[in-house]
């Protein structure tokens, strides 16, 4: 039998999601807690790895197992195996062409900012702090240049394991509530340190460094040395993956008003 379910997790104590030998990471909690209602070894897939520190709310996995658990039992006992910092948010049984990662259709992001002079504490590595004045309607001016698919070479980091750069992104919003930013990003596949590259090169736009035009040059050179900075991973959130009709699956906000 195969399940897709949704995990929610603080990112901050983990190397991030992908499981490594030597360091704490989300899938090794969440193949141990699992493992444990199964009564036998779990191996999981993710919809997409997230970075050290990144956060997630909708990250969405599959595993199969025979025993027989209803889904109640996966939930509530997967998340009684579970430390504070992760949760199983929904579970539910898919047919055996489901995929966590090939059968997405998209994928969304939010990147939240602090925008004021005094750090922050209740908040320190839930959001990212950045003191500068930031101008949110030229960083749409320049986001919106990134809508379509286009080769993201100039976002892309080093370490890239993708074979090729081009992706789509669908959509792209920036909007300020106060002294927050919130910047929402869905595209149907991203490459390593996408979205913290872009936010990066935002930041040089929202403090007039550089026009909003300067992304247009981006996408053209297709060189990372030229682009911004690498954003923080704090301020980071995978928020929700959207899947065909067909699977069923329950559905989280592609917008969620919160604050961390």
């Amino acid at each position: 039998m195969k399940y897709a379910l949704c995990v929610e997790y603080d990112g901050r104590p983990y190397c991030g999601w992908q499981k490594l030998s030597h360091v704490p990471s989300v899938q090794q909690e969440v193949e141990t807690a699992l493992s444990k209602i199964a009564n036998h070894s779990i191996e999981v897939v993710c919809a997409g790895r997230t970075d050290s520190g990144v956060h997630g709310i909708g990250q969405v996995i599959h595993f199969e197992s025979d025993a027989l658990r209803t889904e109640k039992a996966w939930l509530l006992g997967g998340n009684s195996n579970l430390p504070m910092s992760i949760s199983f948010q929904w579970i539910k049984m898919v047919s055996d062409d489901f995929h966590a990662r090939f059968s997405a259709l998209d994928r969304r992001y939010r990147y939240i900012i602090l925008n004021q002079k005094i750090r922050p504490s209740l908040l320190h590595q839930r959001v990212t702090w950045f003191r500068p004045l930031l101008n949110e309607k030229i960083m749409q001016q320049a986001a919106n240049y990134l809508i379509g698919e286009r080769d993201f070479s100039s976002f892309r980091a080093a370490g890239c394991q993708a074979s090729h750069a081009k992706r789509e992104i669908k959509e792209i919003t920036i909007q300020r509530k106060g002294d927050y930013i919130y910047i929402d990003i869905c595209a149907n596949a991203f490459l390593y340190h996408m979205v913290r590259n872009i936010v990066g090169s935002l930041f040089d736009v929202g403090m007039g460094i550089k026009p909003p035009e300067w992304f247009t040059e981006l996408l053209q050179i297709k060189d990372r040395t030229k682009a911004g900075i690498t954003a923080s991973a704090y301020g980071l959130y995978f928020v929700s993956v959207s899947y065909p009709e067909k699977y069923q699956l329950p559905k989280k906000s592609k917008r969620p008003e919160f604050l961390v």
